[in-house]
């Protein structure tokens, strides 16, 4: 299968199952996230790590917005992990459909708003681009020292062919991303993205993993042994919103969206207002 194959078949897919017409661009963006899952594959890292966040959602679930970083995590804590290792194959995924990338290491700088307000300094960032086409590339993150308290499962991938790719489970995806939305801050913009899956999981009702949001917020928040209830959870959770400028989270997500005619109802009334449909996972 070429890759105007896999190219043309997404599309098509895309189209089908979203009603839409999709940007050849965007599509493409898209194979290479395809393409560079399949290698990791190939190489066995999904012996030690697990597929998470927004892409996850997006290739797993058929979540209808775009996204546009792959994010992973160890399933065990190693700071001696080297993804490079994994590499080789995904470049001979790519070179297998006529594709040249370049890999590349991407430094974490401490006076970026964006990365040192959430990436941990133990997160291994690199990029994956088209050689000769610089604005084509994606964005790979690995999370090397894991907060606990998360479970895995195996999801089945279509494209470029069939195999399992081992991924957090719903309730974890969703206490990460609850985490993002509450913990992030971002300077003078809102992260859209957040606020766009936190609807998402609500309407698709998904179970919130409160013990692993818990183990992030000790982690990350330098909170020792921290353990929210339901109740200030909930209660966080309505301050954040009322303290958002929800406009801005629109013009954040607009370009990732195929109708921005959905984000009409969004408002600080609306997200209030799906707090008391959030469901929450039964530990035992």
């Amino acid at each position: 299968m070429t890759t105007n194959d896999i190219i043309l078949r997404m599309k098509t897919e895309i189209e089908k199952n979203e009603g839409i017409n999709a940007d050849d661009r965007r599509v493409a963006h898209e194979v290479m996230q395809q393409v560079a899952l399949a290698g990791l594959y190939r190489g066995g890292f999904f012996e030690k790590a697990s597929f998470y966040g927004g892409t996850c959602l997006r290739m797993i679930y058929n979540q209808k917005r775009f996204s546009e970083d792959m994010d992973f995590s160890l399933d065990v804590s190693d700071s001696n992990f080297d993804i490079a290792q994994y590499f080789r194959c995904v470049r001979e995924e790519f070179i297998s459909l006529g594709i040249n990338v370049e890999i590349t290491k991407k430094e974490k700088k401490s006076n970026n708003a964006i990365e040192s307000a959430f990436l941990k300094s133990d997160t291994l960032i690199y990029d994956i681009g088209i050689m000769g086409k610089p604005n084509i590339k994606i964005k790979l993150e690995v999370d090397t020292d894991p907060p606990p308290k998360f479970e895995t499962e195996s999801k089945l991938i279509n494209l470029p062919f069939r195999y399992y790719v081992k991924c957090y489970a719903l309730p974890d995806l969703y206490a990460g991303k609850m985490h993002a939305l509450i913990y992030r801050k971002w300077k003078n913009r809102v992260k859209g993205r957040d606020w766009y899956d936190f609807a998402w999981y609500v309407q698709n009702g998904a179970e919130l993993n409160l013990e692993h949001f818990s183990a992030r917020v000790s982690q990350f928040e330098k909170k020792k042994n921290y353990n929210v209830t339901k109740e200030e959870f909930l209660d966080i959770l309505s301050d954040t919103i009322q303290n958002t400028d929800i406009e801005s989270a629109k013009r954040d997500i607009e370009n990732f969206v195929y109708d921005e005619r959905e984000l009409n109802i969004w408002s600080k009334k609306f997200f209030l207002d799906l707090i008391p449909f959030i469901k929450f996972k039964r530990n035992t």
